[in-house]
């Protein structure tokens, strides 16, 4: 996982021009929902049916449970989802899967703004928030193979 952390930051140096990241809380991601603002969330189809997912969220897995990620095919399957350019938002279990997936979608795939959940699905089912169940994302996205 070090190796594969150290080869994405050395890839996304040589990209994009920065752009901004921003650390967002429970508060903040539900306006972003509210404001139309995608979501993708990039852990596991174990972890999606392990605690479901924010209603209206698109899965999208990025490291597999290996810890094994393919940058490119991922990003494809992303722009689906958002195009580079328009602001997205990412989140993981805890945040920091997505603080990875953040730094790639701003220097190297030319996303204008990027939210990074800060602390994940966790803290979001801890305070209560919705969430659904991921079967039917899940089927739309095998289905269309985007997942």
């Amino acid at each position: 996982m070090k190796t594969l952390f150290a080869a994405l930051s050395l890839a996304c140096a040589a990209g994009f021009a920065q752009a901004e990241i921003v650390d967002v809380d429970n508060a903040e991601l539900a306006r972003l929902i509210a404001a139309g603002v995608p979501v993708i969330d990039i852990r596991t189809a174990g972890e999606w049916d392990e605690t479901g997912i924010v209603p209206g969220s698109h899965p999208l897995t990025y490291f597999d449970d290996k810890g094994n990620a393919d940058p490119a095919a991922w990003l494809e399957k992303a722009k689906g989802i958002a195009k580079p350019g328009e602001p997205v938002v990412v989140i993981c279990r805890s945040g920091n899967r997505t603080k990875v997936v953040s730094r790639f979608l701003s220097d190297k795939a030319g996303y204008a703004k990027v939210y990074n959940v800060k602390d994940g699905i966790r803290a979001w089912a801890k305070d209560g928030r919705p969430l659904a169940s991921a079967a039917p994302a899940l089927a739309a996205c095998k289905a269309a193979k985007t997942c």
